[in-house]
């Protein structure tokens, strides 16, 4: 059976920089998954100035792009030292920086983007610019939260609800083939949601719960059939938090993998509470599968 996310369909991989430190890890770590992927790597400046040459004089922006240019070729320079036989390719962006990357990814790339810190909090805080590219996203977005001592798990995360979250195992399953690593699907049953047929039918609960185990299972069979040599493990849940249950299991992957439901806010498009919570708070990267089907609610 062939996969949803054979290498045809897989493009390359687009990472966002601004001169943050944040930014420039995350360019390094998308080396290492575009050389994972055998794709090229494309490196992204935005700098955002035709929305400002009404009041930024020519050479004020000419000295933001000639600052971009250079931030692009330092990068550049550290990653091919790095991996010498990696296609890196560089462009400098006048455009704003989601719509910019968002372009570049086109219907198969996947970008990358740095968790950037505000104030004093720069562990936790995801800056605005990646929360409008994961909001408005149409192909896959990591967001990547450094990890303290590095070390390789060796296993991919991927939470997953049911059937309808088959993309997004399979989006993990080729991660993880590409890693060398173990698949762990995770599904993570909010309990508070059936609240109201719990207290009428407590004796229900057990049932509930080994309905949702048994949508688990047949995402976990097809993945198998179509990943064979690929070790997958299951873990059914029950809390009144899922994102605080993904948090923690988050420390023991080397990616989370998950669908992006998205509710359109009254701006344009924002992330689902889980996802919001998981981009600041997850201890590993986050990969955000956007969903496609017609179900757009605001939860995870």
């Amino acid at each position: 059976m062939e996969s949803t996310t054979s290498g045809s369909e897989v493009g390359s991989v687009i990472v966002g920089v601004d001169g943050s430190e944040s930014a420039r890890h995350a360019a390094l770590w998308a080396a290492v998954e575009a050389v994972h992927r055998e794709r090229a790597l494309h490196i992204v400046y935005a700098a955002d100035t035709d929305g400002r040459e009404a009041y930024v004089s020519e050479a004020g922006i000419e000295r933001e792009c000639k600052a971009g240019r250079e931030l692009l070729d330092d990068i550049a320079a550290v990653v091919r030292e790095q991996h010498p036989g990696l296609d890196i390719s560089t462009e400098l962006s006048r455009g704003a920086p989601a719509p910019s990357l968002h372009r570049f990814a086109g219907p198969h790339g996947t970008i990358v983007v740095g968790n950037r810190g505000l104030g004093g909090f720069t562990s936790l805080l995801l800056g605005s610019v990646g929360l409008k590219v994961m909001a408005g996203a149409t192909s896959p977005v990591i967001v990547f939260r450094g990890i303290d001592n590095g070390a390789e798990k060796a296993t991919v995360l991927a939470a997953v609800r049911d059937e309808n979250d088959l993309d997004v195992a399979r989006y993990a399953a080729r991660e993880a083939v590409l890693r060398k690593a173990s698949l762990r699907m995770l599904q993570v049953w909010n309990v508070l949601q059936s609240v109201g047929n719990v207290v009428t039918m407590v004796d229900g609960l057990g049932e509930m719960a080994g309905e949702q185990v048994h949508h688990l299972a047949a995402v976990a069979d097809r993945i198998r059939q179509e990943f064979p040599c690929l070790t997958v493990q299951l873990d059914a849940e029950k809390s009144v938090s899922v994102a605080g249950v993904l948090v923690e299991a988050s420390q023991h992957a080397d990616l989370l993998v998950m669908g992006g439901r998205r509710s359109p806010g009254d701006i344009g498009p924002t992330l689902g509470r889980v996802t919001h919570s998981l981009v600041h708070h997850a201890h590993c990267p986050v990969q955000l599968i956007p969903r496609q089907d017609r179900e757009q609610r605001s939860t995870s």
